[in-house]
């Protein structure tokens, strides 16, 4: 299968640990970077290609020792000063400076984007190198330290756990631990003037005049990550923060450990929960479970999907099978022009991907039943915590755990184009 973004990401190696020291000030949008990587040699390896942006390199080693590299369009080539061979470790630093752009995409900008007032950090699905050099698949994981300096008057927000925080000369250093792996794409800094506060035991950053409108839409976070823990099993991180951005957004931001949304999705009504439970469910689905192709997506998208259902039903809404009624008809009208498990590029985040993907989750659970669908899929997210998942990992899960033959239902929902009727 062609990947998606032939211009990403390098399966030749991998990169276990990223640590990223960053200056970076907002009146300019000037950003100056420090990042080590730690790779792995999967191959015999004499040159690295990293994932960059449009930054002027002011200097690259190879565990110490200066290296030459060529960088353009996109790519910094490394020349290593000498050969690696497979499973060698190497540690590669680059320093980097300028003003950081999106990452151009048929969806627009993506990665690092400046604000009204701050930072807002985009990655899905190819724009994490605006921002930093990485090896940018989603195939890849590796755990963070991510530290920010910035003038005092922002609140900087990435992902795990904030472990330090200098005051200095006008300035702040927010250093994030992230010990579990993460995809470069889910890698992500906030910048703005945030208040911080906890709602239903979830950490909100917000905008001071939001904080009446934030406490009530985010207030039944608690009881959503209680259905959610029952349903999928334990939360997989050390914690979850929401930020809300003071600029409308299109959509919510995912992050690992983090989801952001804009001004607009709250509304001081609730009208964005749907959104709400989406968010936190790709912890879960997408974050832990990580798809190793963007061609798997479902795997992500139509779980938090399913999960905006689950939550409705939990929660005194409509239940799971009057949405999957009502998407069902819906779909059956609009053109089945693609394979689920292959949607391509221009479709990947088609609204019809992100629902059929949940119809297949709901058509595997009515032919199962709770008493299997569940621990089955509780199953699912426990032997695959913090790895890479495949639509063939995942029925040939069903087929471990599931008495009775699935193959054909699934083989219908995910490799044919039209769509199957619901069991």
């Amino acid at each position: 299968m062609t990947p998606y973004f032939p211009g990403h990401g390098d399966h030749r190696y991998m990169v276990s640990h990223y640590d990223l020291a960053l200056k970076y000030r907002v009146s300019n949008n000037r950003l100056d970077g420090v990042a080590l990587l730690t790779v792995t040699a999967a191959e015999q390896l004499s040159v690295l290609d990293l994932d960059l942006g449009a930054f002027r390199i002011t200097g690259v080693t190879v565990d110490g020792v200066p290296a030459r590299h060529l960088h353009g369009r996109g790519k910094l080539r490394v020349t290593l000063p000498w050969s690696l061979a497979t499973g060698a470790v190497t540690r590669v630093e680059v320093r980097y400076s300028g003003s950081p752009v999106p990452v151009r995409s048929p969806w627009g900008g993506l990665g690092w984007e400046e604000l009204s007032d701050g930072v807002l950090v985009a990655g899905q699905p190819i724009g994490a190198p605006s921002w930093f050099p990485c090896n940018d698949r989603p195939g890849d994981k590796a755990s963070y330290r991510i530290a920010v300096t910035t003038a005092s008057p922002y609140r900087v927000i990435a992902n795990g756990t904030l472990t330090a925080q200098r005051r200095g000369g006008g300035t702040t250093t927010w250093i994030y631990e992230q010990p579990e792996p993460m995809a470069s794409y889910l890698a992500s800094v906030q910048i703005g003037r945030y208040q911080l506060m906890e709602v239903a035991g979830t950490r909100v950053a917000h905008p001071a005049r939001l904080g009446t409108r934030v406490r009530h839409d985010f207030g039944r976070q608690g009881e959503m990550m209680a259905v959610f823990t029952d349903r999928f099993g334990p939360y997989p991180f050390a914690g979850y923060v929401v930020v809300v951005v003071d600029d409308e957004l299109d959509i919510p931001v995912e992050a690992q450990g983090m989801s952001i949304f804009g001004r607009n999705h709250v509304d001081g009504r609730r009208g964005s929960e749907r959104l709400v439970a989406h968010e936190l469910a790709h912890q879960w689905f997408g974050n832990s479970l990580t798809v190793s192709c963007w061609s798997d997506i479902w795997l992500q998208e139509g779980f938090a999907t399913y999960a905006e259902w689950l939550w409705s039903e939990s929660s005194g809404g409509p239940p799971a099978a009057d949405h999957a009624r009502r998407w069902h008809e819906h779909l059956s009208v609009l053109p089945q022009d693609f394979v689920l498990t292959d949607p391509g590029v221009g479709t990947m985040f088609d609204d019809r991907v992100y629902k059929r993907g949940a119809l297949t989750v709901h058509a595997l659970r009515r032919t199962l039943g709770d008493g299997v669908f569940f621990p089955l899929l509780r199953a699912w997210t426990a032997e695959r915590r913090h790895a890479n998942v495949t639509s063939r990992d995942f029925a040939e899960h069903v087929h471990r755990h599931a008495a009775d033959p699935t193959g054909p239902l699934l083989s219908a929902w995910l490799h044919d184009k039209p769509l199957p009727p619901m069991p």
